[in-house]
């Protein structure tokens, strides 16, 4: 069942939101060459709880870290390792959720390590369009393969590998809701997009092939062919003023151009 949120519950969504921003904000500041991936786990772990929430990600079926950490050819589900280093040139994906008063946040950003082949600058630059062309363009009424089709408008004609079976999703008091939110718009149109759903928009693409598989660890996917691979997130919840990105610092102002700064100031 989908699950519509009032008014008080998209608010603490916002809150699960801004500590989800904020620590993301952090590990950019964090990521370089010589870092580990378990030591920007930790500093995210930290983050979370000293905001007064809980890692979303951490022992969710298992899973070991608090946030995920997918460098290079790994798309997604990255298990943070001590002896995961980042070396100059990489492209890294961090994914970080977390729980406040019940509500979830959840956003993902692909990070340069140093300097990058502009290619991959070009990768990162796609994907994240495709999702911030999704939030401009929602509406009531609209499906929710219609959104998968914009993502699909974005990527498709840039030449990039969409990630298939892996995507978007629901997002309340369960990390995970109903619907699915695939990045392409084929097969059926699916339900209509409603006032107060939320939804996490998460694009993955690849330089090559979009083939995957699932390294032995049972979590990190990989491309099948080595290529490399970006991953965008944002948590959003549709509002009678419009899409509302409730895990941006800003609330997609910057990005959305939407005048929101009468729902909170600035973070």
């Amino acid at each position: 069942m989908i699950q519509i949120k009032s008014t008080d519950e998209i608010a603490l969504m916002r809150e699960a939101g801004l500590v989800v921003a904020r620590t993301l904000e952090l590990l950019r500041d964090a990521v370089a060459p010589g870092v580990t991936t378990a030591e920007l786990d930790a500093l995210a772990e930290e983050s979370i709880r000293t905001q007064g929430a809980i890692p979303s990600f951490l022992g969710y079926h298992g899973f070991p870290g608090s946030i995920c950490a997918s460098v290079n050819e790994e798309i997604v589900h990255g298990i943070p390792r001590p002896t995961k280093r980042l070396r100059e040139g990489d492209i890294v994906s961090l994914d970080c959720g977390a729980i406040f008063e019940g509500w979830h946040g959840d956003s993902a950003v692909t990070l340069p390590v140093g300097q990058v082949a502009p290619e991959l600058c070009r990768l990162m630059e796609v994907c994240e369009e495709s999702m911030w062309a999704v939030f401009r363009q929602t509406r009531a009424g609209m499906r929710i393969r219609d959104l998968g089709a914009v993502v699909e408008g974005v990527i498709t004609p840039a030449g990039y590998g969409i990630v298939d079976n892996y995507g978007g999703h629901g997002i309340g008091t369960e990390m995970h809701q109903e619907p699915h939110v695939l990045n392409h718009g084929r097969g059926a149109r699916g339900p209509k997009v409603v006032v107060g759903m939320a939804l996490a928009i998460e694009p993955m693409i690849t330089v090559g092939s979009p083939a995957t598989v699932e390294l032995a660890d049972g979590w990190t996917v990989v491309t099948a062919d080595g290529s490399y691979a970006a991953h965008y997130e944002h948590t959003f919840v549709l509002t009678e003023d419009g899409p509302w990105v409730l895990t941006a610092l800003d609330g997609g102002r910057s990005h959305l151009g939407a005048a929101l700064s009468s729902r909170e100031p600035v973070a």
